[in-house]
């Protein structure tokens, strides 16, 4: 299945905390089930947390299509306000909930708008493949024969609903028949690089190698890495960009070493509101991800822990922003706000 299916009224979202050990889907008819396994990163990276909030606010509608429009609108706004406590820093939860307002807030009998809802969320999921794959072909022009790519936390089709995106530009690479080997970073703390990425390509035939996060710098200085590319949160309107924490660090370790960093990122995860990345929120999560791991403590009792979700590379770092509109380079203002209004629906 895809990360997030919807089938007779059930969220279906493939749990991401068990892999690749166990695959097991959630059946979610309760909203607070979607917010849960959002919270819990049983579905996780920006698109899929998008998407799963769409279909949150979907069955949600369909479980109140009985109530009056009064209430049935109640319904579905509450759902789509706790959906949006989920998580702070991914904009793409805020971009899919505020489509889907605006619909709840349509006139029309709460069948009807509970059929435009669905549709709203079906046209969300079907776009985000059709932008990741228009992403992997831009991207894979950055993409030389033979490349050995450096890759930090999990931006495939487990972060989307399909393809990828900083996965699928090195995915459309490998399928052109390039011959291409990836890095993968475990990304500490929760090791999305190490159960996911590397569970993905994998699955996808890619050659790929294992390291932990402090060895990226080793492996640049040692002339074992051609580029590096990653994908996004939020990207600010000057092209400075969150992502999983740790992508400064090889952001800045690229940089010293001459070797370009690509971000790939549909539009919807570009926020013009926010000029630079020093108004982007950064998500602090419970400590005691740091300091054990699968519920088993490794550091000391006494021992605080910090646990900041993600960090924000400058844009003066980044060689290039992909978007399913193109290749983007410095200055990014102009071009990344043309993209965004390039990618708007027609009214």
């Amino acid at each position: 299945m895809n990360t997030i299916e919807y089938r007779d009224g059930t969220v279906l979202i493939l749990d991401q905390t068990l892999l690749p050990r166990e695959t097991r889907v959630i059946e979610a008819r309760e909203v607070e089930v979607v917010a849960e396994a959002i919270e819990m990163l049983r579905v996780r990276g920006a698109p899929a947390i998008g998407l799963a909030a769409a279909y949150g606010v979907t069955l949600a509608a369909e479980r109140a299509i009985e109530d009056d429009p009064r209430a049935f609108r109640q319904t579905v706004l509450a759902a789509a306000d706790r959906l949006q406590r989920t998580r702070p820093t991914a904009v793409n939860l805020f971009w899919a909930l505020a489509r889907m307002r605006a619909i709840a807030g349509q006139d029309g009998e709460p069948r009807e708008i509970a059929r435009a809802l669905r549709a709203a969320a079906d046209t969300m999921l079907a776009a985000d493949e059709a932008a990741n794959r228009a992403m992997g072909a831009f991207g894979a022009e950055l993409i030389p024969d033979g490349a050995r790519i450096l890759t930090h936390c999990n931006a495939g089709a487990l972060a989307t609903g399909a393809y990828g995106t900083a996965l699928g530009v090195i995915r459309a690479a490998h399928e052109q028949g390039k011959r291409v080997s990836v890095l993968v970073d475990e990304t500490r703390p929760l090791l999305q690089g190490a159960r996911l990425t590397a569970w993905e390509l994998g699955r996808l035939g890619i050659p790929h190698t294992l390291i932990t996060d402090s060895m990226a710098g080793h492996f640049m200085a040692r002339g074992a890495v051609d580029l590096a590319v990653v994908g996004a949160d939020r990207i600010a309107a000057n092209g400075d960009t969150a992502n999983k924490i740790g992508t400064y660090s090889v952001a800045v370790l690229a940089a010293a070493h001459n070797i370009p960093l690509y971000v790939a990122a549909p539009t919807s995860t570009v926020d013009l509101s926010l000029l630079s990345g020093d108004a982007i929120p950064i998500e602090q999560r419970n400590p005691a991800e740091v300091a054990g791991f699968a519920g088993k403590r490794t550091a000391p009792e006494d021992t605080v822990a910090a646990n900041p979700a993600f960090d924000v590379t400058p844009a003066r770092l980044i060689a290039a922003i992909v978007t399913e509109q193109g290749i983007i380079r410095p200055p990014y203002e102009v071009d990344l706000a043309a993209a965004v209004a390039a990618a708007q629906p027609a009214a």
